[in-house]
């Protein structure tokens, strides 16, 4: 079982940067897939940046590519998302999700899923 908790979310500027956390809490999260997904108003949720077990890989979806940079710390129970050169498209509630499957943009391979941190980005 594992339980996540986002945190960093506010309200930022068009260019400027935000930095999410995820926090999770039971002793086997280095053994899980990390993926941040958001869900912008009036839209379906959509696969955002994955990080595998390790941190030696991860995955982007093209809209914030070169943009934004996953990261985890296994000592701390966490995975960061820096999230750079924001634009208005960027505002959504952003969701951070575990899975045991490398490597995946469906929601459905994740199991565990936090609360939701809402960012957003003023033109």
């Amino acid at each position: 079982q594992v339980q996540l908790v986002e945190s960093g979310g506010g309200l930022a500027q068009a260019g400027g940067s935000v930095r999410l956390s995820c926090a999770a809490s039971g002793r086997t999260f280095s053994t899980y897939v990390v993926g941040w997904f958001r869900q912008a108003p009036g839209k379906e949720r959509e696969f955002v940046a994955a990080i595998s077990p390790s941190g030696g890989s991860t995955g982007y979806a093209d809209s914030v590519k070169g943009r934004f940079t996953i990261s985890r710390d296994n000592a701390k129970n966490t995975v960061y998302l820096q999230m750079n050169s924001l634009i208005p498209e960027d505002t959504a509630v952003y969701y951070c999700a575990a899975s045991i499957v490398w490597y995946t943009t469906s929601q459905r391979a994740y199991n565990y899923w936090g609360q939701g941190t809402q960012v957003t980005v003023s033109a």
